[in-house]
C-alpha cells in the first residue's frame, strides 16, 4: 500500500519547521500502509498540543478529545467496535501530565489500542514551560532558575503497572520508528511507545545531536519478557535505551472481557435496541 493514500490534500500544517512531529507522521503513515490499514478502519483519537494536531493530517477517522483525555474515549471507541484499528496520538505534557490519572487506568483496563507519545520534553503549544519530562535544571520562561523536580518516568510507571507493551524510539531514527509502530499496532493489548521528539523552537537542549547522543539500542539478546529487566532498563538515565522494553502476552484486553461480547462479536452500533428488555434490566437494578 502506498503511504499516500493518508495524506491529506492542501493540510496547513501548523508545526514548525523543523520539528519531530513531521516525521512522526511521516513514519505513522509508513507503517500504516505496510500493515494494509484501511483508512475506514482506522481511529486516530487525540487531546490538546502539538501532537494532538496530527490527525488533521493524516487521512482516517478521529476523535479529538479535552487536554489529557484522549485514552478514555479512546478506549470507549474500541469497545463499541473491536475491529477498529485505534491510536492515541498525544504529548508529554497531555498523557503524563493533565492525563496522568487516565494513562495509568487506562494501563490497568489494557484495552487494545496504540498510545504514541510525543516525548520533548517541554510544553511546545503554550510556549516552552516545563512538562512532567521536563529535564532537572532546565531553565524556561517560568522556570526561570531552573527546574527543581526529578522528570516523570513513563516507561517504568507503564512497566510497574505491567502495562501489556511498552517501547520507546526516537524520530531521528525512521526506520526504528516505523518498526516500533508496526509492532505496537500489531500487538494485542494496551501498547505505549513513548517518541523523543525535538522541539527545534522552545527546547535548545535536547536537540536532536542530543538525543543521537545520549540514546542507544537495545539489542537482539535482550529479553523483553522479563518484567524486572525491563524495569531496570526503563529507569536509566545516563543513556535512555530505545526499543522494545517490555512486552506481556498473556493479558486479556479489556474489551474481550466486557459480557456484552459473550455470544457475539458483533459490534454495539450494528445491534437493535431491546426496549422491553432495557426497561426490564433498569426495573431489576432498582429493586437490588
Amino acid at each position: 500500500m502506498d503511504p499516500k493514500v493518508f495524506d491529506v490534500e492542501n493540510a496547513d500544517v501548523a508545526w514548525c519547521p523543523g520539528c519531530g512531529d513531521f516525521s512522526i507522521l511521516r513514519t505513522l503513515k509508513m507503517a500504516l500502509a505496510e500493515l494494509e490499514i484501511d483508512s475506514r478502519e482506522l481511529v486516530l483519537v487525540s487531546g490538546i498540543g502539538q501532537a494532538g494536531k496530527l490527525p488533521h493530517y493524516l487521512k482516517s477517522n478521529t476523535y479529538n478529545s479535552l487536554h489529557g483525555r484522549a485514552a478514555s474515549p479512546a478506549t470507549a471507541i474500541k469497545a463499541v467496535n473491536k475491529g477498529l484499528k485505534v491510536i492515541v496520538t498525544t504529548g508529554d505534557g497531555d498523557m503524563y501530565g493533565e492525563g496522568g490519572n487516565h494513562f495509568m487506568h487506562t494501563i490497568r483496563r489494557n484495552p487494545d489500542i496504540t498510545t504514541i507519545v510525543h516525548n520533548n520534553m517541554v510544553y511546545g503549544l503554550t510556549k516552552g514551560q516545563a512538562s512532567p519530562t521536563t529535564q532537572k535544571d532546565f531553565k524556561t520562561p517560568l522556570q526561570v532558575e531552573g527546574v527543581s523536580l526529578e522528570p516523570f518516568n513513563p516507561l517504568s510507571i507503564a512497566i510497574g503497572l505491567d502495562a501489556s507493551f511498552v517501547a520507546r524510539t526516537f524520530a531521528g531514527d525512521m526506520n526504528h520508528m516505523k518498526e516500533i509502530f508496526k509492532k505496537a499496532i500489531e500487538h494485542k493489548g494496551y501498547s505505549l511507545v513513548d517518541v523523543f521528539q525535538p522541539c527545534v523552537t522552545y527546547n535548545k537542549i535536547n536537540t536532536f545531536k542530543w538525543f543521537k547522543e545520549n540514546v542507544y539500542y537495545l539489542d537482539d539478546s535482550y529479553d523483553p519478557h522479563d518484567r524486572s529487566e525491563a524495569f531496570k532498563k526503563a529507569i536509566e538515565y545516563l543513556k535512555f535505551p530505545l526499543g522494545v522494553l517490555y512486552i506481556n502476552p498473556n493479558k486479556t484486553p479489556y474489551e474481550d472481557i466486557l459480557t456484552v461480547y459473550n455470544e457475539k462479536d458483533t459490534p454495539l452500533y450494528e445491534r437493535d435496541v431491546d426496549m422491553d428488555k432495557l426497561k426490564d434490566l433498569i426495573e431489576s437494578k432498582r429493586k437490588i
